[in-house]
């Protein structure tokens, strides 16, 4: 063979190559998950949270080539948890015939919000966050993989109850949430011959807590259960120490965040709360994911991040189990509805076929000596 044949073949070989690569690029596939979470705002640390939980759950999934010639990936709007905003979004999101699935919003408010839009252009929806019982209840498009204050509120009453607490008081965030969280606490203490003896409701972004405090501390109850987010709740921690209204405390999941300790010093030792997740008593599959969102986030993941580290992944299955490239709305849907012992951080979820309800189990965590420690059954 000459070498000018030689060369001629080279070239024939290496425009076959070409033309295989461009083949291969003609038939990949971008496949999109909608994320909305408020990423500026009152609540921007949430949304920020989910973002790097769910931009590194789906780079571990593309590195890890489950759909070998397509990717993933991810569609951001700041809601802002507006329920306004949230609306807008989902209106984007139901128009945008990439996404095969939307996970968001963080309120319940704001989820239940753009949920009637993804219920009506039928998107599957899945929140990290939303545990009013009415958003699963706006469709059969609606999921969610944190366990509800319908789940929670009671077996807190119970630990209550267990510990001898006859008389307690409610301080809660004004807000969907807090209404619902408050009531399932209501009737699950008092069905165990408990007594509310007070209920005091404050607005969103309030930090003086002492009209508040001085009016419940009146009715002498045995202790207090506190429904709020983390900057509220250090506020709140403070105030009652410094008014010297020292009373057991119990409080919802929502508080288990490392920066409570952090603001509220002191003030926190004994808070006693549920949670399906804390990086202090963490499980073997938790401790990986924490150790990478170490490396890379620089901070620690809280339970916020660890529930979006999880609804990504659940939903990046669901988008495999429905068939990949060629998964439509109604095939991840579909597979969502099937999940079934899926192993995440924040424990094995199950969701209900019928319901869309998570199963998921809850640890019982108390502040003890500045650290979140697991309190044995």
């Amino acid at each position: 063979m000459t070498f000018k044949r030689v060369l001629t073949q080279v070239g024939k070989t290496s425009a076959l190559l070409l033309s295989l690569a461009a083949a291969h690029q003609a038939t990949a596939k971008d496949i999109a998950i909608g994320y909305q979470a408020p990423l500026t705002g009152e609540y921007a640390q949430y949304g920020q949270a989910f973002r790097n939980s769910a931009t590194l759950a789906v780079d571990e999934f593309n590195a890890s080539k489950r759909l070998p010639n397509d990717r993933i990936v991810l569609k951001f709007e700041d809601s802002k948890s507006d329920a306004k905003e949230a609306v807008n979004i989902a209106r984007k999101f139901a128009d945008d015939s990439s996404i095969v699935g939307v996970i968001g919003d963080f309120s319940s408010t704001a989820s239940i919000a753009a949920g009637r839009v993804y219920a009506n252009a039928h998107v599957p929806q899945l929140s990290q966050t939303a545990s009013h019982p009415d958003f699963v209840k706006l469709s059969p498009w609606q999921f969610r993989n944190i366990t509800t204050m319908a789940y929670e509120a009671p077996r807190t009453a119970e630990w209550a109850h267990e510990n001898g607490v006859k008389r307690i008081a409610i301080i809660a965030i004004q807000n969907d949430w807090g209404q619902s969280s408050v009531a399932e606490f209501t009737k699950a203490f008092q069905a165990q011959g408990g007594e509310v003896v007070a209920t005091e409701f404050y607005n969103p972004g309030t930090r003086d807590f002492r009209s508040i405090i001085t009016k419940t501390a009146r009715n002498r109850p045995d202790a207090l259960y506190l429904v709020q987010f983390y900057e509220d709740g250090a506020s709140l921690l403070q105030q009652l120490r410094q008014l010297g209204v020292r009373k057991p405390l119990y409080a919802t999941s929502s508080l288990v965040e490392e920066q409570l300790i952090t603001l509220a010093g002191p003030a926190a030792e004994g808070v006693k709360l549920p949670s399906s997740f804390s990086v202090a008593a963490a499980s073997p599959t938790a401790k990986a994911y924490i150790a990478q969102y170490r490396d890379r986030f620089h901070a620690d993941p809280n339970l916020f991040s660890a529930q979006a580290y999880d609804a990504t992944n659940i939903v990046l299955d669901a988008i495999v189990k429905g068939g990949g490239a060629e998964a439509t709305r109604q095939s991840v849907r579909d597979a969502l509805a099937k999940t079934k012992d899926f192993p995440g951080v924040t424990g094995v979820t199950t969701f209900d076929p019928q319901t869309r309800e998570p199963s998921k189990q809850q640890e019982r965590l108390e502040i003890k000596n500045g650290a979140f420690v697991t309190v044995e059954r």
